[in-house]
């Protein structure tokens, strides 16, 4: 069992489980009811998402180098405070027993929340894909 860390809107993969969606927002254009079918996620979970103010200063310019530490350091801050501090060991804890995914939109990895949370949940104990 495990989480594997997705783009949302790619297609699933075998055996992947639910997907949770890590954004501030919902997929523009695309109603409620389809964001499952069209392979976003089945469930939202904003909280761990970075804030809207963090968000706000992520899309201002390129995420790259001093940005990139600023963004890296203030999202990781966030996630010490609740609710990330309470949800992040519970999919830890979580993932030892079930397949789930979770993700955002980012085209690229390295420059995403996404890869800083895949950290997070190591550093708990999760098994990550």
């Amino acid at each position: 069992m495990a989480i594997r860390v997705v783009r949302l809107g790619t297609p699933r993969k075998s055996a992947e489980g639910p997907r949770l969606g890590t954004v501030r927002r919902p997929p523009r254009g695309v109603r409620k009811a389809d964001y499952s079918s069209r392979d976003y996620y089945d469930v939202w979970l904003p909280e761990l998402a970075p804030s809207a103010e963090l968000l706000a200063y992520a899309q201002q310019a390129e995420l790259s180098g001093k940005r990139w530490d600023t963004f890296r350091r203030r999202y990781l801050a966030e996630m010490a405070r609740p609710p990330g501090r309470h949800v992040i060991p519970l999919l830890a804890s979580l993932s030892r027993t079930s397949n789930f995914s979770l993700g955002c939109y980012c085209e690229d990895e390295s420059r995403c929340h996404r890869t800083l949370l895949r950290d997070l949940l190591v550093k708990a104990g999760a098994e990550v894909e």
